[in-house]
């Protein structure tokens, strides 16, 4: 279930570092979020979709890496985009 690109745009011009910047551990991060939130949603519908369960299991582990790599290389970084995306409480 991927994403539709009005929103993928929108992530990426949002989090971006600089004008080309498509890659970045904090784009990713973002584009996973999204995409766990979408799925999240999904299976509250549907409980019993257990390859979907799994896929949203591997986007989240995912994601943790990615927090983890940014959390080690640049802190401010890290601490931005989790305030920003709303993932620690």
């Amino acid at each position: 279930m991927p994403l539709n690109r009005e929103k993928k745009e929108r992530l990426i011009k949002e989090f971006r570092m600089h004008d080309n910047d498509t890659g970045s551990p904090e784009i990713q991060i973002a584009l996973l979020t999204e995409r766990i939130t979408e799925l999240t949603g999904h299976l509250k519908g549907n409980p019993k979709d257990f390859s979907s369960r799994r896929g949203l299991m591997k986007l989240v582990g995912k994601r943790r890496r990615l927090l983890d790599y940014l959390k080690d290389t640049d802190l401010d970084g890290y601490r931005k985009i989790v305030d920003e995306l709303g993932l620690r409480k």
